[in-house]
């Protein structure tokens, strides 16, 4: 138990402490809120924790949403704001390495806290009663560790989606995993297995955008990639014998991600980039890697692991398209840039320039300097385009197809989007035929 400790608690939160207490029941803010507060840090959301069953707390308050009554859990509502309130509980046997067959409600709160899943995250607190922390949480963080409460083998059986918890508090945190915990994701990875995409999705997600997305590696080593991207371990496997690499395929990925912007799909677009390298592996009489049309394997490989993992459409499009064109080529001259934009798109091109910067900075120093160069090329140019408003798609050329049919007759079909395209071709030529007329003589002419 620790009692040296102030946490200073929102106004709201207080509130509905207060309430529960006044009415003769216990009651505290748990859980990763007070790890945040403790760390210095703005909590996401307030979990409150009591000895009031829900019927009790659904008296004391005015407005409340039953959100898993049957998991002792309601939600008070105060000014459009949600607070979750569960009653201390004992979890019976799990049966889907996700779910309890059945909850125990208790009035004692260790055995409350003796159910959750890591020791930073098993504190409570309320102002009377100060910090109760009976499972050391504010040792581990002291030490920076993430150690389950009381038997990993347990904690992991109940919930297998803790071990990939396991792996994003410690790239949040930059806290290592305490060696029985570890070894306990070694043994009990393969459950994953039974975890729902979508739960998977949204713990690599927060791994990806943490501050040490390279912790990666832990779930490589426990073998949690091997049941949630099994296409990640045959990177981490797959050497480059080539002058530009000094990493494998994966220690380059883990590399790639640390040196591009705390984003998702920055993110996700690094972790999947070079995914298709291994499929594409060639060795030339000299010894030397190469991957030929990786670019594109990658693309479809990133598109059946991104519905696999049902992340949303947007996503998908924006991240298959920086896979995709991640290792094209341009001349810096305005031509060839303007037809890049085209090609990748206008939304995807301005996002290249950070994928191919961190990708350069996970490479060897062979060439270095004129790569560093030439993107910088690439960028002022690109950068005097948009600055001049060139035309650099069928959305800002001058004309439209209305205007083909009307001016010239034409009829509603590919003919008109044929002419269209021609016309862009000819603009991008020369920006300055991005005028009406211009054009519209220009179809004449083709026509």
């Amino acid at each position: 138990m620790q009692n040296t400790i102030r946490i200073h608690l929102p106004e709201k939160v207080n509130y509905i402490i207060d309430t529960i207490m006044k009415a003769g029941y216990e009651a505290y803010a748990v859980g990763g809120c007070i790890r945040d507060m403790i760390l210095g840090r703005t909590p996401d959301d307030w979990d409150i924790t009591t000895s009031a069953k829900p019927e009790q707390v659904k008296a004391l308050f005015g407005r409340i949403i039953d959100t898993g009554i049957q998991h002792g859990t309601v939600t008070v509502m105060l000014d459009k704001e949600g607070f979750e309130v569960t009653t201390y509980r004992i979890d019976g046997e799990y049966e889907d390495s996700r779910h309890p067959k059945e909850v125990t409600f208790t009035a004692n709160l260790l055995e409350d806290l003796k159910r959750r899943d890591f020791t930073i995250n098993a504190m409570a607190y309320n102002d009377k009663a100060g910090l109760v922390d009976a499972f050391e949480g504010l040792g581990d963080m002291e030490r920076k560790v993430v150690r389950c409460v009381g038997d990993p083998m347990q904690r992991f059986g109940e919930d297998a989606l803790r071990m990939m918890r396991a792996v994003r508090f410690s790239a949040q945190l930059g806290y290592e995993i305490e060696t029985g915990t570890l070894e306990a994701m070694k043994e009990l990875s393969p459950n994953l297995i039974h975890v729902s995409a979508e739960r998977v999705q949204t713990e690599l997600v927060k791994l990806l955008v943490s501050p040490h997305p390279e912790k990666l590696r832990i779930a490589y080593e426990t073998g949690i990639t091997k049941v949630i991207l099994p296409e990640f371990d045959v990177c981490m496997e797959t050497n480059q014998n080539n002058p530009h690499h000094c990493y494998s395929v994966g220690e380059h990925t883990l590399k790639a991600m640390q040196e591009v912007q705390q984003d998702k799909v920055l993110r996700l677009a690094m972790l999947f980039h070079d995914i298709g390298k291994p499929r594409t592996l060639t060795v030339d009489a000299e010894g030397t890697v190469h991957f030929h049309g990786h670019p594109d394997v990658s693309e479809k490989m990133t598109r059946d692991i991104l519905k696999r993992l049902k992340f949303d459409n947007d996503t998908i499009y924006t991240v298959t398209n920086l896979v995709k064109y991640h290792d094209y080529d341009v001349e810096p001259e305005p031509k060839y840039v303007r037809r890049a934009i085209l090609k990748a798109g206008e939304d995807i091109f301005p996002l290249l320039f950070e994928v191919k910067r961190a990708d350069m900075k996970a490479q060897s120093g062979y060439m270095r300097t004129e790569k560093e160069k030439r993107l910088a090329d690439i960028r002022q140019v690109y950068e005097e385009i948009i600055e001049q408003k060139q035309c650099v798609s069928l959305k800002t050329l001058a004309v439209t197809g209305k205007d083909l049919m009307k001016e010239m007759d034409m009829e509603p079909g590919p003919e008109v989007g044929a002419m269209l395209k021609r016309l862009l071709d000819y603009v991008m030529e020369d920006p300055s035929r991005n005028e009406r007329e211009i054009l519209l003589k220009a179809a004449k002419e083709f026509q």
